[in-house]
C-alpha cells in the first residue's frame, strides 16, 4: 500500500479515524490494517485531549472484513495448522475488540457503505453507529464455512436481541441501513454526503462534557456488562465519590447556578 493504512484527525476533543485502503474496500487483512488500527486506537486512548472517536472507511466501503483471496493462499493465517491457525486470531484480529472494548471514551462507527464479516463486527464494537444511505451490514462468516473469530457474536448479543444477533448469524444475509435501523442496529440513517457531519455533531455534544466525567461514565458502562448489581453499586458510589472532587463538577454547578456555559478544564 502506497497510503497509511488508517488515518488519523484530532480536533475539538474528537479523533476521527478511517480505514484507509480503499480499493480493496478496507479489509482488515491482507495488509498492515490491523496492526496500525491497534496503534492508532493506543494513541487516542492515551490522549487526553480526545473525548469521543469516530471510525469510518474510505469510500466507498467501510470494511469488507478479511481478505477472501487470501483465505486462498496456503501461507495465509487460514491455512496454517489449527493451533498456529489459532493463536494468530489471538495475536491479531482478536486484538482489535480488546482494544474498542477497553477504551474509556465513547466510539461512534460512521458506516459510509459495507460492513462486511469483521468490518460488520468492528461496528458492533463501538458503543454507536450512524449509517449512510449506502451503508450496509452482513455478518456472513456461515456462508464461508467459518464463524466470528473476532468476538462478533459477543458483541451482537450485546447490541441486539438474541434473535436479531441470530437471525443475521445463522442467515448470513446482507442488510440495508434502514433494515438496520428497524432493528436497533444503528441510531439513524443519514444521507451520504452528510455523514460525517452528522456523526461530528453527534461526537461534539460529547466533546462538550466534562472530559474525566466522559471517560468515567464509559468504564462505569463496562463495568455494567459484566458485574452484578451489588458489585456494579459499589463501583459506582467509588466513581460518583471520585467525581465529586472534580473541578469540572464544581465548575458544572457553578455555571448551573449562574445560568452560564460552563469552561470545562479536565481536571
Amino acid at each position: 500500500m502506497s497510503n497509511p493504512p488508517v488515518l488519523l484527525d484530532i480536533s475539538d476533543r474528537i479523533a476521527t479515524v478511517t480505514l484507509n485502503d480503499p480499493a480493496r474496500r478496507n479489509p482488515v487483512t491482507g495488509n498492515d490494517m490491523i496492526a496500525a488500527l491497534l496503534d492508532t486506537f493506543a494513541k487516542v486512548q492515551a490522549d487526553p485531549q480526545v473525548s469521543v472517536m469516530i471510525l469510518t472507511g474510505a469510500d466507498p466501503a467501510f470494511c469488507a472484513g478479511g481478505d477472501i483471496k487470501e483465505m486462498n493462499d496456503p501461507d495465509s493465517i487460514f491455512r496454517k495448522e489449527p493451533l498456529a491457525a489459532a493463536q494468530s486470531y489471538v495475536d491479531g484480529v482478536q486484538r482489535l475488540p480488546q482494544a474498542l472494548y477497553n477504551m474509556d471514551i465513547p466510539t461512534i462507527a460512521a458506516v459510509n457503505g459495507a460492513a462486511v464479516g469483521a468490518g460488520c463486527d468492528l461496528t458492533m464494537m463501538c458503543d454507536m453507529r450512524i449509517a449512510s444511505e449506502k451503508a450496509k451490514f452482513g455478518e456472513v462468516f456461515l456462508n464461508l464455512g467459518i464463524i466470528p473469530g473476532d468476538a462478533g457474536s459477543w458483541f451482537m448479543l450485546r447490541r441486539l436481541s438474541h434473535q436479531r444477533a441470530a437471525d443475521l448469524t445463522f442467515s448470513g444475509r446482507m442488510i440495508d441501513a434502514e433494515e438496520a435501523l428497524d432493528i436497533g442496529m444503528v441510531l439513524e440513517v443519514v444521507p451520504h454526503a452528510t455523514l460525517l457531519d452528522r456523526a461530528r455533531e453527534r461526537a461534539a455534544v460529547i466533546a462538550s462534557k466534562p472530559p474525566r466525567a466522559v471517560r468515567v461514565a464509559k468504564r462505569l458502562m463496562r463495568n455494567a456488562e459484566r458485574m452484578d448489581l451489588p458489585d456494579f453499586l459499589n463501583s459506582a458510589a467509588a466513581y460518583q465519590a471520585l467525581m465529586h472532587q472534580t473541578e469540572d463538577h464544581h465548575e458544572a454547578i457553578a455555571a448551573f447556578i449562574e445560568k452560564r456555559k460552563p469552561n470545562f478544564t479536565g481536571r
